[in-house]
């Protein structure tokens, strides 16, 4: 197989890579706290013997955009968005995962917890639970629950102490740790919604559907090139 195969083949399978991205982003543009995706690739050189080496490029990872989504008020007491940094922290089977999805509930024996059914973990690291017979409680900007006099814990608001790795949609895991931020703004009855534009998604999509539709009119050449080539020196 030529050079020029490999390396478009190589391509391809970035662009297909890329694309999946994209598809990921857009499935998730109406996804609460979900932050966008960018794909990360990287060049790698390849040994090709005496003519020495083919360059190629590979998906190396994944970047984040993090900045914060727009805000949805929805009223519901336990729906909540934090405004500007931090990340809320719940306790999942794989351990303490990050996340900016604040669309929480109480469980059967009055414990906060999210979507998934995972706890939302207080200041130092506790889950929170509200008495059952509590039916209506505020929680202010700095996290605290509380019901007339009485206070049922502080949400925590942490900040990783290094770079993130995304391990669901809306989950992510800080391998360097996290601090918790002692002067959080909970906004309560909100939602963070997506950040994901869709039409710069879609925008995204076309071109990385050109782009594979040039990398496959370059490799049906090439195989035609190597065909007549194998022909003529059959002649």
């Amino acid at each position: 197989m030529s050079n020029a195969v490999y390396a478009a083949l190589t391509r391809q399978q970035g662009l297909m890579d890329e694309m999946q991205v994209v598809a990921n982003n857009l499935a998730n543009s109406s996804t609460t706290g979900y932050k966008s995706d960018r794909a990360v690739f990287a060049e790698f050189l390849a040994n090709t013997g005496e003519d020495g080496g083919l360059s190629m490029g590979g998906l190396a990872g994944h970047a984040f955009e993090l900045q914060q989504g727009a805000l949805k008020l929805t009223g519901g007491q336990f729906d909540l968005a934090i405004q500007g940094d931090g990340y809320f922290t719940v306790q999942t089977p794989q351990g303490p995962r990050l996340t900016r999805a604040g669309h929480f509930q109480l469980s059967g024996d009055g414990t906060l917890v999210d979507a998934m059914g995972n706890s939302v973990m207080g200041v130092g690291g506790s889950p929170i639970t509200i008495p059952p017979e509590i039916s209506s409680v505020t929680i202010s900007a700095d996290g605290i629950l509380s019901s007339g006099p009485d206070q049922f814990g502080q949400i925590g608001v942490v900040t990783p102490n290094g770079d993130l790795l995304r391990d669901s949609n809306t989950y992510f895991s800080a391998p360097d740790g996290y601090t918790d931020i002692s002067d959080p703004s909970i906004v309560q009855g909100a939602l963070e919604q997506s950040n994901v534009s869709p039409v710069l998604e879609m925008a995204r999509m076309i071109d990385v559907q050109r782009a594979y539709e040039a990398g496959q009119t370059v490799l049906e050449r090439e195989d035609s090139r190597i065909g007549q080539l194998i022909s003529a020196v059959r002649e």
